[in-house]
């Protein structure tokens, strides 16, 4: 028989939005129950992501048009508003965030094989949503709490079980990054032969992206800084240009077939030149800036295909967990912290002086 969970557990709250000093760690935080049809996992690592940080600060609200790493200190002082998460509406106070949870389920609700305890698994971050049909979700860590703690419930059929001889601190970086990365690359339907750019290609999602459009036999044109550019050529990518550059230069005028861009910014509007006629372009994040410049003739008369993605069919988590269980892709993780140094790892992952996924411990 599993042993009874503790009342009380370790969590980090974030208390709104704002500065480092809205996350606070406490000991204290009563340990969730698992309702009808979920599971109750015991979290052991979990990976840091931009969605924690944009949280924090504020920055999904539409007031606030600014890169990221503008509010990362402080928080946004025009986030005001109602539409503060990933599916415009308000986050709700206190909130432990984490989108990223490898651990074992040690508890079930009513309605759940009690078979189940003792699977070593992953959460999928992006799950279905309760109230609204696709393309509608919620974000674990967003819109429930998530990993950021020695406990979290979800539902049972968001749970996937994996069989592999990874760390806890590589499973943890593949849920948000990998599962983000796999859902462009399946909605742009990147194949055999394709060339692909991949902005932000030394972060989690963008070496994720190196490491999985090579397993799709794609060519890869990675934009990197020149001191990461080592790390991203060992992931897979076939030239690494860098970033800066003059994109007309490198990689060409008309020269990919699909462009994976979480960047936006000033310099969004290069990558639509670097499309040859018919590209796609595919975006799941902005944190160079979400306000971006488009000539609509560039866009018709190349006639190129921009697709937004967030919403992801179930098969992007189930395929992912294959490709680890045959160990088809590895992450690459830069450095770990305890859970308690959470602010430490924020500082550092907004510094970006590192390649691939910082991770907390959370059982440390």
């Amino acid at each position: 028989m599993a042993a009874r969970p503790p009342t009380r557990m370790r969590a980090v709250l974030l208390t709104g939005h704002g500065g480092y000093d809205r996350l606070e760690h406490r000991d204290d935080v009563p340990v969730p129950a698992a309702a009808d049809g979920e599971v109750l996992v015991e979290v052991a690592a979990a990976g840091v992501n931009n969605t924690d940080v944009n949280t924090r600060i504020g920055w999904y609200l539409k007031n606030v048009l600014a890169a990221t790493d503008v509010g990362v200190d402080e928080g946004f002082a025009a986030a005001s508003g109602g539409d503060s998460a990933w599916t415009g509406v308000g986050v709700s106070f206190p909130r432990i965030q984490g989108a990223d949870c490898c651990g074992r389920i040690v508890a079930v609700g009513s309605g759940v094989d009690e078979s189940r305890i003792g699977e070593r698994v992953l959460v999928r971050p992006l799950m279905r949503s309760p109230a609204a049909p696709p393309p509608a979700c919620i974000t674990l860590g967003s819109e429930r709490d998530g990993a950021f703690a020695e406990y979290l419930t979800a539902p049972a059929d968001e749970v996937y079980r994996v069989r592999c001889d990874w760390s806890d601190v590589e499973l943890a970086s593949i849920p948000c990054a990998y599962s983000t990365a796999e859902n462009m690359l399946q909605r742009a339907g990147v194949s055999d032969g394709d060339r692909v750019l991949v902005t932000g290609a030394s972060g989690g999602v963008g070496s994720a992206t190196v490491q999985l459009a090579r397993r799709r036999g794609a060519e890869v044109v990675a934009i990197a800084s020149e001191d990461k550019r080592g790390d991203v050529l060992a992931l897979g990518a076939d030239l690494v240009v860098r970033r800066g550059a003059a994109l007309s230069d490198h990689p060409g005028a008309e020269s990919v077939d699909v462009v994976v861009d979480v960047v936006g910014g000033p310099g969004w509007a290069s990558l639509l030149d670097v499309l040859r006629r018919g590209g796609r372009l595919v975006t799941a994040g902005a944190i160079a800036g979400p306000i971006v410049e488009l000539d609509l003739r560039t866009l018709y008369l190349k006639d190129l295909t921009l697709i937004g993605t967030t919403y992801q069919e179930a098969t992007v988590f189930s395929n992912l967990v294959g490709y680890v269980e045959r160990d088809e892709i590895r992450p690459l993780v830069a450095r770990t912290y305890p859970l308690r140094d959470i602010v430490q790892a924020q500082r550092d992952f907004v510094a970006k002086r590192f390649a691939g996924k910082l991770v907390l411990l959370v059982r440390d």
